[in-house]
């Protein structure tokens, strides 16, 4: 049996205060926190592999387009990553520490006032070139950005299902909209597309962050016909982390082939 004090990490183990991996406590907040100091919490505070394949998101919907202009493209996703990377991030960091870091209150605060301040900059800066059908999409940016993180209106949208239209569908159908002013049918099947990948992300991170975050005692193990495995939280981890790392290099990879083939 393997257990935890309600902190989270192992009884007995000098695991880092924040909740990030020690030499001997393999379990972190997320596979990808970083014990670098000061920077290593904005690394783990942005969730690489999280932002990437949300940006990579607006590459896709604009590599739909029948012309594709790189620099909206490159405005648009600076705009994700201030909206979602930093501002989205920061407020679910201020709501309740879930990555335990060691940020002020007062700069998280900060950044997501720059970040969704910057994104909106930069889509009534567009505006002039793709025309007033970004309105409505400049309003609900934000808005699911706040409703999300902050859970209003009783987690509505704090959910697999809300996720998967806030950062799936939004985004791919952003990316097309910025290009052509218009949306049409290609990228409305993407954003079905994006909802669903993000949907699977949202069940195996829900599961990992339970392991990771919440478990406080584990104690398995599994019969087979060939010997018995023991069941701890690094074996119930792997299959599940190595799931998101391979889904989220694979819209990398594929937002990236798009790009290629269009602009090369």
């Amino acid at each position: 049996m393997t257990e935890w004090s309600h902190d989270g990490p192992p009884t007995g183990s000098s695991s880092d205060p924040q909740g990030r991996p020690s030499a001997s406590d393999p379990l972190g907040v997320a596979y990808y926190a970083s014990r670098r100091g000061a920077l290593g919490d904005w690394w783990t505070l942005l969730h690489p592999p999280y932002t990437v394949w949300n940006l990579s998101y607006v590459v896709i919907g604009a590599t739909l387009a029948p012309r594709v202009s790189v620099g909206r493209l490159l405005a648009t996703m600076l705009a994700f990553f201030l909206a979602v990377g930093v501002a989205a991030h920061s407020l679910d960091e201020l709501k309740g520490r879930p990555l335990k870091t060691r940020i002020p209150s007062w700069a998280l605060a900060l950044a997501t006032t720059i970040g969704l301040g910057g994104a909106v900059i930069l889509g009534v800066l567009g505006l002039s070139r793709v025309g007033w059908v970004l309105v409505p999409f400049l309003v609900l940016g934000p808005l699911l950005v706040v409703t999300y993180n902050l859970e209003l209106f009783s987690g509505v949208l704090h959910n697999a299902v809300g996720l998967g239209l806030s950062w799936g569908s939004f985004t791919v159908l952003v990316g097309y909209v910025a290009q052509t002013g218009r949306l049409a049918l290609a990228p409305l099947i993407a954003a079905a597309g994006a909802f669903t990948l993000i949907n699977a992300q949202s069940n195996l991170s829900a599961r990992a962050r339970l392991v990771r975050r919440k478990s406080v005692c584990l104690e398995g193990r599994l019969m087979t016909n060939d010997g018995t495995i023991h069941i701890d939280a690094p074996w119930l981890l792997e299959p599940l982390e190595r799931a998101l790392r391979a889904l989220s290099w694979s819209v990398v990879l594929l937002a990236t082939a798009l790009a290629v083939a269009r602009l090369g």
